[in-house]
């Protein structure tokens, strides 16, 4: 009996799994639907389908596994899409997200994970991450030029947070922005709505130009900077899950539900850790019941997906960047210091971090592939040059 039963640090450490992750992304992921010109209504489309899918990926993967397997949208992927989807339609978009996922189950079928992140240096990986997140801290920061006093709550919450109880940061930084744009008169209470909002299906539409620039980034960056921090947390917490299985299954349940703005399902990495710790759960073979809470907590997320989307377009967008920058802060600095690591990789890792930032587009391709080029082909010079 006592086997059956799910004690309350359990269910709510799922429940703080998934309030981090929509803490941290859902402000992200409204950016870059808003990019492809998705009206509210579709971004809350978006959300439904998301939270949704999440829900029932880490519920099968859980059950399944009989581990704390918890999937998690990509945020470095959401980032590099805010950017990369300026000026493409929603169609543009979808085509992306087919590419993007479809490649992500080609990897899991043939086991071409753990080669293809071979091929490419880490260092220039990173760099590349760091230059497309660069844009978010800035815009964080310069928005205090306007709203310093909502930004400066959010950033001192944050800083608080970050002393006493690091996991909450953002959760506070939300919490502290939302109250100070409620005494400010800045929320637009109108726009609220909880409506059941359902998914809308958009026809794919694939540019090559975007496919190269947008997709083949995006893909990179959620397996490098999503699945594989997944994996190591998974193992790291004792568990000793097969990666392809749980590839081959988020990336295809992605790819089906691709038309309806699931541009990417993945292997949580930090909300997943929650979920894998002692406080979770005493007995280590116990914690999965905290993962499989969190998919529960994540499908009803999506039931009020509209009202999420809502509560987005009521607060003002210094309130969303803000929050997204905080939210990315940790990625960015990590990303760095991985980029500029290695001494004999520094300057081709220089060189992808600031083509990526640059936002240069060659040929109708984006930052982020000249990035990757321009990068490898300085690190095999380099390279050669030092073997010389």
């Amino acid at each position: 009996m006592r086997q059956s039963f799910c004690p309350l640090p359990t269910l709510l450490a799922g429940f703080v799994a998934v309030l981090v992750g929509y803490a941290s992304s859902a402000a992200i992921i409204w950016q870059a639907a808003a990019s492809a010109g998705a009206s509210t209504t579709q971004i809350a489309g978006w959300m439904t389908a998301l939270g949704l899918a999440m829900g029932v990926s880490t519920l099968v993967l859980t059950l399944w596994n009989k581990a704390p397997v918890l999937t998690a949208w990509s945020t470095p992927g959401a980032a590099l899409l805010v950017v990369g989807l300026q000026g493409a339609t929603l169609n543009e978009a979808v085509g992306i997200f087919i590419f993007a996922n479809a490649l992500i189950v080609l990897c899991g079928i043939t086991g071409l994970f753990a080669r293809l992140m071979k091929l490419i240096p880490h260092s220039l990986a990173a760099a590349m991450l760091a230059g497309i997140l660069l844009r978010f801290g800035l815009q964080a920061f310069a928005s205090m030029q306007n709203h310093f006093l909502l930004c400066a709550s959010m950033l001192l919450a944050w800083l608080i947070a970050k002393m006493a109880a690091p996991r909450y940061a953002v959760v506070a930084a939300l919490v502290a922005g939302s109250m100070v744009a409620g005494l400010a008169g800045e929320v637009h209470s109108e726009t609220l709505s909880f409506a059941l909002v359902a998914p809308e299906f958009i026809a794919p539409h694939f540019s090559p130009a975007l496919l190269l620039s947008v997709g083949v980034p995006f893909f990179l960056v959620t397996m490098a900077s999503q699945n594989a921090p997944g994996f190591a947390t998974l193992q790291a917490a004792g568990y000793t899950t097969a990666a392809s299985p749980l590839i081959i299954v988020t990336g295809s349940l992605a790819l089906l539900l691709s038309p309806f703005g699931v541009y990417s399902i993945c292997i949580a990495a930090i909300t997943a850790a929650i979920c894998q710790s002692p406080d979770a759960h005493p007995d280590v073979a116990q914690r999965w019941r905290a993962a499989a809470a969190a998919g529960l907590f994540y499908m009803l997320a999506g039931l009020f997906g509209g009202s999420i989307t809502s509560l987005m377009a009521a607060l003002p967008g210094a309130w969303i960047e803000m929050l997204a920058g905080l939210a990315l802060l940790g990625t960015l600095s990590g990303s760095l210091y991985q980029a500029l690591g290695q001494a004999n990789e520094r300057d081709a890792a220089m060189v992808t971090f600031l083509t990526t930032a640059s936002g240069v587009t060659l040929a109708g391709v984006g930052s982020a592939f000249w990035g990757l080029v321009l990068g490898g082909v300085s690190y095999a010079l380099l390279s050669l040059a030092r073997r010389t």
